[in-house]
């Protein structure tokens, strides 16, 4: 493995919701605590984490995930401008979430391997290393 590694929502969603590749998720906990290498979230994926799980279980349940990520090891990266244009870039000229753009213009700028299973990430595999948690 090796390198540097983010998360998209689905990624993290999956591990909180036990779905099929949630042990590849606690490989990547443990590699990244044992290499003190943290993973690497937008906070526009993070949001996304969020809102999911409130919508489904309510805002209570979303503010205690909120604080059971603060303790994983995730680095929650900011929107810059490069960032954005990057996520721009993406939506531009690809059939993608817009959060999920966000995803790929990080793995993309930082030279990392991107964490999901999420199909949508097919047409950015050129440009982006993806990981797949599972394969459908």
């Amino acid at each position: 493995m090796g390198g540097e590694k983010v998360l998209d929502s689905w990624a993290l969603l999956c591990y909180l919701e036990r779905e099929t590749g949630f042990e590849k998720v606690i490989q990547a906990f443990e590699e990244a605590v044992e290499t003190f290498l943290p993973l690497r979230m937008t906070m526009v994926n993070w949001g996304e984490v969020y809102y999911q799980v409130a919508r489904k279980f309510g805002k209570e349940r979303a503010e205690e995930i909120e604080k059971l990520i603060d303790t994983f090891p995730i680095v929650l990266v900011d929107i810059d401008r490069d960032l954005a244009r990057e996520a721009a870039r993406f939506k531009a000229q690809k059939k993608m979430a817009y959060a999920d753009c966000f995803a790929a213009a990080l793995a993309k700028q930082r030279k990392a391997e991107l964490y999901t299973g999420d199909p949508e990430f097919k047409s950015v595999e050129k440009e982006v290393r993806i990981f797949w948690l599972r394969e459908d």
